[in-house]
C-alpha cells in the first residue's frame, strides 16, 4: 500500500466552497480501481490550507489508473481551480 499526500492550498475566501465542491467529486476518487481509502484535514495553523491523504493498492492506481481516467478530468474541472499554488503531491511507504 501507498500513501498519496497532498497539501491543498485553497485560495484565501474560497475554502467553504472548496469544502462543498470537494464533497461533489468525492465518491469518483472513491471509486477507482486500487483505491482503499482518503481523508481530508485542515489546518489549525494556515486555515486555506487541506491535507488530502488517499491510500492506493500501487502509486500507478493514482498515477496512471485515476489520473488518466475520465473521471480525474472532471476532479480536475471542479477542484483545481480552488488552488493557488498547486499543490505538491508525493508518495509515500510504510518503513516500519
Amino acid at each position: 500500500m501507498i500513501r498519496e499526500h497532498a497539501i491543498l492550498p485553497v485560495t484565501a475566501g474560497r475554502e467553504d466552497e472548496f469544502l462543498a465542491a470537494f464533497c461533489t467529486v468525492r465518491s469518483l476518487i472513491e471509486s477507482m480501481p486500487g483505491f482503499r481509502g482518503l481523508s481530508l484535514s485542515r489546518s489549525m495553523e494556515t486555515p486555506t490550507d487541506f491535507l488530502l491523504l488517499v491510500d492506493w493498492d500501487r502509486v500507478e492506481d493514482h498515477t496512471e489508473g485515476f489520473r488518466g481516467s475520465p473521471e480525474y478530468s472532471r476532479w480536475k474541472a471542479v477542484l483545481h481551480p480552488f488552488y493557488d499554488p498547486f499543490p505538491d503531491v508525493q508518495h509515500f511507504v510504510d518503513v516500519a
